[in-house]
């Protein structure tokens, strides 16, 4: 189904643009040259309001009205593209309905990420009910993407990506010792919780602390994309918004420093969202960006690579619309620069 709007643009919704990766979302594809913003949506719980009331620096300038969902809304919506940005089992629950209207689904949940759904409940805490989706969907990592996008995509989590970009460059030159378990730790900024207030994710509360030892939910998803099993260590940090991530590999014997640059030059010298710096990356400097920025040191046979990128944008609003843009036959980049301000 591909019915563009009076201006040309595909129509595009959002559900769960109350939330800050919503909001990002709504925000670009506000301002995208070949989508339109054509409904926003928020949990149906939830009182219909304007945008700019919920985020007031929009006021006069994305005035759209926020909707209570109601899954029965399914049936009338008249949209292109579909971006989830919703809890794990309400994307679930939510996808078929709009699969079965033919509109293309782009989920930035958990939803659809991992193909074993026996690791669902260990990981997620809830039985997979839709388990024929899982091999449909098509998981959007787009830097290392080797296929077409189908109707359903499954948007990567912000810790896998910046964790993935970092590692399959070396993984997949062969360079890492076959018995390495790459061992990774990985700070977010408190945007990552969510916007629901909680204590343990007030600014005022939080310091610096790991967290989800051997149990976080982007393990399973992190060792997927890498094909090995990884110890995955995240913190929380007191910053808003960005995600430094530290990846630790040993190498082959004999593997040197122009294969090591070669590895990560072949995987990303024509990738326009992945920079490879010639300083350990700073959160500051990726904030407010679509950008995935990379650094290695190697001493011998041992390997840091230090990745950072924004959890709204490149881990999750940025990336979904970078894979719409894909999908779509649009420029990669086209729209991924009009996100919600920062401080």
């Amino acid at each position: 189904m591909t019915t563009l709007s009076v201006s040309g643009k595909l129509k595009a919704a959002v559900l769960g643009a109350a939330g800050y990766s919503g909001a990002e979302l709504a925000v670009m594809l506000s301002r995208h040259p070949h989508f339109e913003l054509s409904y926003a949506f928020a949990s149906a719980g939830r009182a219909a309001e304007p945008f700019s009331k919920l985020y007031p620096r929009y006021q006069s300038v994305l005035d759209i009205q926020v909707e209570p969902w109601t899954d029965d809304r399914a049936e009338t919506l008249d949209a292109d593209v579909v971006f989830l940005a919703l809890p794990h089992e309400v994307s679930e629950a939510v996808t078929p309905l709009l699969l079965a209207k033919g509109m293309a689904v782009f989920d930035l949940s958990g939803a659809f990420r991992l193909k074993d759904p026996a690791l669902y409940p260990k990981y997620y805490g809830y039985e997979h009910l839709h388990t024929d989706l899982l091999q449909q969907a098509v998981y959007s990592l787009v830097e290392w993407l080797d296929q077409p996008l189908p109707q359903l995509v499954s948007v990567p989590g912000c810790y896998p990506t910046a964790c993935s970009l970092a590692l399959l460059p070396v993984l997949r030159a062969g360079l890492v010792a076959d018995d390495c378990i790459p061992v990774i730790n990985a700070t977010s900024g408190v945007s990552g919780a969510g916007r629901k207030a909680a204590l343990t994710t007030s600014f005022c509360e939080v310091g610096l602390n790991a967290y989800g030892f051997f149990k976080h939910r982007h393990r399973p998803e992190i060792e997927q994309n890498l094909g090995r099993k990884v110890v995955f260590t995240p913190h929380l940090g007191n910053f808003k918004r960005g995600i430094l991530a530290t990846s630790v590999v040993t190498l082959k014997p004999g593997v040197h420093a122009e294969q090591v640059k070669a590895a990560f030059e072949n995987a990303y010298g024509t990738k326009p969202l992945v920079r490879l710096v010639s300083h350990s990356p700073n959160v500051a400097d990726v904030a407010g960006t679509p950008y995935c920025d990379i650094h290695w040191q190697q001493d011998g046979e041992q390997l840091v690579v230090v990745s950072a990128i924004d959890n709204l944008l490149k881990g999750a609003a940025a990336q979904a619309l970078q894979a719409a843009n894909l999908k779509f036959g649009f420029a990669e980049t086209a729209g991924l620069f009009a996100g919600v301000p920062h401080e």
